[in-house]
């Protein structure tokens, strides 16, 4: 086992997971203290990194494409503080954050764990029931059901109807963009068959976002909506372009011709599903059509 402990948090590596505990020191973020622990499947990794300083360090996690719906529904935006999967290490621990770094590597060498993306969340996402007030107002999710709720400073005419209730199984997307500069940030759901392009201010299935302490909690709300929807994978299914079918079976005579044509379409099929282009059902079904040709 290794680990690590510094003000800013506790990680500890098993030879299986990792668990990152954040740190109770008030520099802390709001949001990696209200996310709490997280336990990372070593199989969710893509890769670990050791950086120094002069007066401090820091370890780096590089996760897998689509294994955590947290990064997934913030797009990469979670900076320092607010990533969880960065870690401050002071420069007398440096010789302890190298043994870390070299264990894991070790374990994804041995377990040769690949570095390509996952068709499914490795991570559960944060826990719910969840509730953040930030912006212009509330989002809370059960699990089941999300809930806006405005404030004061709402515009009236997105609070004219009242607060929103949306099932989860009618959301097919959930965005969380922090505020930069001039421009806002928001929360952003998107219904099935009620797309917008109002800008957030003006979206009733938005929240809009300011640029204060607790903007970045909103984006485990969008997490935590994501941990239940489709996995990106599954959708991207749908957008590839059709596959180039099956030569056609040729006529008696030419059996091995055929036999080989098959052959080279179970190849494809198998690479299309190795790559999550195909799921696991998806290629079942297609690699049981093409042996009933053989």
């Amino acid at each position: 086992m290794a680990e690590i402990i510094q003000r800013d948090g506790t990680w500890v590596f098993d030879g299986d997971a990792l668990r990152l505990t954040p740190g109770r020191d008030r520099n802390v973020s709001l949001l990696r203290r209200t996310l709490g622990e997280l336990v990372v499947p070593l199989g969710a990794l893509a890769g670990i990194s050791f950086e120094q300083g002069k007066k401090s360090g820091r370890l780096r996690l590089r996760l897998r494409d689509g294994a955590d719906p947290l990064l997934h529904a913030s797009g990469g935006r979670l900076i320092e503080p607010n990533d969880p999967y960065q870690l401050l290490v002071e420069s007398d621990r440096y010789g302890v954050a190298e043994y870390f770094t070299d264990e894991v590597r070790n374990a994804l060498l041995l377990d040769e764990v690949p570095s390509d993306p996952v068709d499914e969340y490795l991570l559960p996402g944060p826990s719910v029931p969840l509730s953040v007030s930030a912006g212009d107002g509330t989002a809370s999710f059960d699990g089941e059901q999300i809930r806006l709720e405005w404030n004061w400073k709402t515009e009236d005419a997105k609070a004219a109807a009242g607060a929103r209730t949306l099932a989860v199984t009618d959301v097919v997307a959930v965005e969380w963009q922090p505020a930069a500069g001039l421009e806002n940030g928001y929360l952003r759901f998107t219904v099935r068959g009620a797309a917008t392009k109002a800008p957030p201010k003006y979206d009733p299935n938005s929240v809009e976002l300011w640029g204060f302490k607790k903007d970045p909690l909103m984006a485990l709300v969008a997490a935590a909506v994501q941990a239940r929807l489709p996995h990106p994978a599954a959708a991207a299914v749908l957008d590839v372009p059709p596959q180039e079918p099956p030569k056609q079976l040729a006529p008696a005579g030419r059996h091995e011709d055929d036999h080989d044509a098959l052959l080279r379409r179970l190849r494809e099929l198998g690479e299309l599903h190795r790559t999550g282009v195909l799921t696991d059902e998806e290629f079942t079904m297609a690699k049981q059509a093409v042996l009933k040709r053989m």
